[in-house]
Order: C-alpha cells, then structure tokens, then sequence
C-alpha cells in the first residue's frame, strides 16, 4: 500500500511539474526578456485634448502587462506646457532640420533584452526626433523589434522603415498603430496584436 502510495505521489509531482513548465513556456512563448521603450505626449493633444497621460503611455502599459515586458520612457522636457498647434509647428521644424533634442537621463543597457517594443506617436510622418536621439544610443543588433505608434489617421506612417534604417542589423517586424482617442477605450486591439505575435 505505501509503496503503491509512493507511485501515485511521484506520478503527481511529475504532472504538477509538468503543468508549471507549461505554463512558463506560455507565458514567455520563447520571446525571451522584453522591454518597451516609448515616448509620449502628455497635455495638449489633438482629439482627446488635455490629458495627464499621453497615449502612447497607455499603450505601453498594457503591453507590459500582458507581454510582462519592462519599461523605459524617453522623456523631455522641451514640450512641456505646449499648445497642440505650436506644438506641431516646433516639431515639424525639428524633423526639416533633423534635430536631435536632449532626453533626461542614460541610455538603457538593452544586452539583457531579446525583444524590444519601440513607440511613440506619430508627428509629420514618423517618430518624434527625441526618438532618434536616443536611437543613437542604443543597440539592437540581434534583437527582434516590435515598432508600434498612436496616432489620429497617420497609422504607422515611416516608422517601421525608419526603425530599420536606424538599426539594420535588428529583426524588424511588421508594426501596430492605434487611434489615440481609442486607446483608453480599446485595450482589446492590442491584446489581440500581442496575442498574433505570440503572447
């Protein structure tokens, strides 16, 4: 009887072990360690006006949440306070000139990551230029890349082709884009987004 005990007890185990390496594989579908790295635009914003966070926040909340990925946020100072229409006039002049404005902080160290989500929104038919600053500071050879945008029509305008050039050794893949003024009601898109790439 003990012995027959002992049989059931192991054959449980081994089940029970089964099952949790089962789920660990679900949950990380082979995509390894993710990060998101994003910027977004608080306050003035056009279609869903002043706002305390920006979309693109919002977006890169729930990819967290559900891909389990970290978190880096490009932030800048430089538009704080901003109207929409001086806002887009300033960056429609940064993107002719090809600035490059200053982010707050270091560069994140990305060796530990092998997926990376880039996003922001899209301002004059890409990202906007404090992006590119920080793309000179990164690496992404190898790794695979998952570029997204909020937007009000522009969809993911050059991002994805930009995001290559910036790095042509990165696996690039397809983007997703959303409507800014969806994202607070439409988490369901991304979560379908996520699911489609394997999360």
């Amino acid at each position: 009887m003990n012995k027959l005990k002992s049989i059931i007890l192991a054959v449980s185990a081994l089940l029970v072990g089964a099952s949790c390496n089962g789920q660990t594989t679900k949950n990380q579908n082979n995509m390894g360690k993710s990060i998101v790295i994003f910027f977004s635009h608080a306050g003035d914003n056009y279609s869903v006006g002043n706002i305390e966070v920006g979309n693109t926040k919002i977006v890169a909340d729930y990819i967290s949440e559900i891909a389990g990925a970290e978190q880096f946020e490009i932030v800048t100072h430089k538009y704080d306070g901003m109207a929409y229409t001086p806002l887009t006039r300033l960056a429609q002049e940064e993107a002719n000139k090809g600035e490059l404005p200053p982010y707050e902080g270091s560069a994140p160290d990305l060796s530990q990551y092998d997926t990376v989500f880039i996003g922001g929104p899209v301002w004059w038919g890409t990202y906007p230029q404090v992006m590119f600053t920080l793309f000179k500071d990164i690496n992404l050879d190898g790794k695979t890349v998952y570029p997204f945008t909020t937007h009000e029509g522009s969809g993911l305008a050059s991002c994805v082709s930009d995001v290559k050039k910036a790095f042509p050794k990165a696996n690039v893949k397809n983007g997703f884009s959303i409507y800014g003024h969806e994202v607070r009601t439409e988490k369901a898109k991304v979560e379908k987004w996520l699911k489609g790439i394997g999360y």
